[in-house]
């Protein structure tokens, strides 16, 4: 059953994340003050390229996690604030990098910083940002809060590189594949609202209550992104639909639409996906392919039992407005069309 939950309306057009934005709107304010203040760099290259991603428009939804997990357990200082910095240093960071093993050409709508820049600075700022996320985790002084994000890092680094597995490889399990979501994208999503629950000084089971809120929100999220790399529409996405193909990537659609495949449709993946070989109409096939399977619907009711699960998950937590907010934002994860 999908959990659902009425919360007041922001404003005309506001999303579920708009809204969550509007409850931490000043230690939100604070953290974007902290993380144009932290990427600077007298090394004018660090803040230009860096300043390119960071201001093109995310929907920050990470630091918005540590921020809501924060206020809803009673945080006070502004441990959380350099938490919430530090998340969205991370995120970045992995951004650059994915965009230069990806060879991507877009991000949030604009040239990735590895097409203006080149791939060596694009890296290095990562490295960069990586490094300055760190600062701010120990600035907080909580050895706890810094062993859950150092984790997630490292837990990151581990599924970019079992990723590598499974491209061109249609082989590829759906264990396998969610085990790569949940390292890639799932970890950072667990450990930024579990990082600011812990901040707040929250009981184990609200710390762990929010990391299970987040883990599994991340599974629907990109479970959501991968159908749209077949579905969604680029001016919305800000990325270029068909990367997945392009790059050979086997995600849920791919396997699913495989597994329901005829012959003449295994031998267009196989010349695709394993071989590699495309050309003009490819990509217009394999969209076709995937959602004549039916794989776009359930790849999407299996996002929506993860968002179910994360919602439950909240049960526990006792602020009600939080509470309502998160449960909206994991449905507007799921629903989305971009």
């Amino acid at each position: 059953m999908t959990i659902t939950a009425e919360i007041p309306k922001t404003g005309t057009g506001a999303t579920p994340i708009d809204r969550l934005h509007a409850l931490v709107a000043a230690d939100m304010a604070e953290t974007e003050r902290m993380i144009h203040g932290r990427m600077g760099s007298a090394v004018s290259l660090i803040p230009d390229l860096a300043k390119h991603l960071v201001d093109s428009g995310g929907k920050r939804l990470r630091p918005l996690l540590t921020l809501a997990a924060a206020k809803a357990c009673g945080a006070s200082g502004g441990a959380h604030i350099k938490l919430a910095a530090a998340v969205e240093f991370v995120h970045t960071a992995t951004l650059l990098h994915d965009d230069v093993v990806d060879a991507s050409a877009l991000r949030r709508g604009k040239l990735a910083a590895n097409i203006v820049w080149g791939n060596k600075p694009s890296i290095l700022v990562g490295d960069f940002l990586f490094s300055r996320a760190f600062e701010l985790m120990v600035e907080t002084g909580d050895i706890g809060v810094l062993g859950i994000i150092a984790r997630a890092s490292s837990v990151i680094a581990e599924g970019e590189v079992m990723q590598l597995k499974s491209a061109n490889n249609l082989a590829t399990t759906e264990e396998h594949y969610l085990k790569v979501v949940s390292a890639k994208t799932a970890a950072l999503f667990a450990a930024s609202a579990e990082a600011g629950a812990a901040v707040a000084g929250a009981s184990a089971s609200l710390v762990s209550a929010f990391h299970d809120y987040a883990h599994n929100l991340g599974i629907a999220f990109q479970l959501v992104d991968d159908t749209l790399d077949y579905s969604g529409r680029e001016a919305q996405m800000g990325k270029s639909v068909g990367d997945d193909f392009r790059e050979a990537k086997v995600t849920l659609p791919v396997i699913l639409a495989y597994a329901r495949a005829d012959e003449e449709a295994r031998r267009f993946w196989s010349r695709t996906i394993e071989a590699g070989t495309q050309g003009d109409g490819d990509l217009a096939r394999a969209i076709a392919h995937v959602q004549d399977s039916g794989a776009i619907r359930e790849t999407r009711r299996r996002a929506q039992h993860y968002a179910d699960v994360a919602c439950a998950s909240l049960r526990k937590v006792p602020n009600a407005e939080i509470r309502g907010a998160l449960i909206d934002v994991a449905e507007f994860c799921v629903s989305r069309g971009y």
